[in-house]
């Protein structure tokens, strides 16, 4: 899985690291299917302090949608946990609606008993 950080705030490159050990973290069961990774950090209000991290992950796959999450926290770390969080609960959601239900005759034999 390739991942792609960006970050123009000096607080946020600190945290290249830990976060894309986080996003393999978060992802080792759903890395089949999202080839591509990005996190990006931004800092919203500048120095003044305050709710104003922001962390985007942005999750292209293959089969289903490409999933963009954005969350807002006072420190990185809280956004990153909240952004992977949101990011594949939404993934794993899209992935259950593109796949069928496998249905074939032993499941329905062990319905009807």
């Amino acid at each position: 899985m390739q991942i792609i950080f960006e970050s123009r705030d000096t607080d946020g490159t600190q945290m290249r690291d830990f976060s894309v050990q986080r996003v393999r973290f978060a992802l080792r069961r759903l890395a089949n299917f999202v080839p591509h990774a990005k996190v990006q950090f931004t800092d919203v209000n500048g120095p003044r302090g305050g709710v104003d991290k922001r962390c985007q992950v942005e999750l292209k796959t293959d089969t289903a949608r490409t999933v963009v999450i954005a969350s807002l926290a006072r420190d990185w770390r809280t956004a990153l946990d909240r952004s992977l969080s949101r990011a594949t609960r939404v993934l794993t959601r899209n992935l259950q609606r593109t796949q069928k239900p496998v249905r074939d005759r032993t499941a329905k034999l062990a319905l009807a008993s």
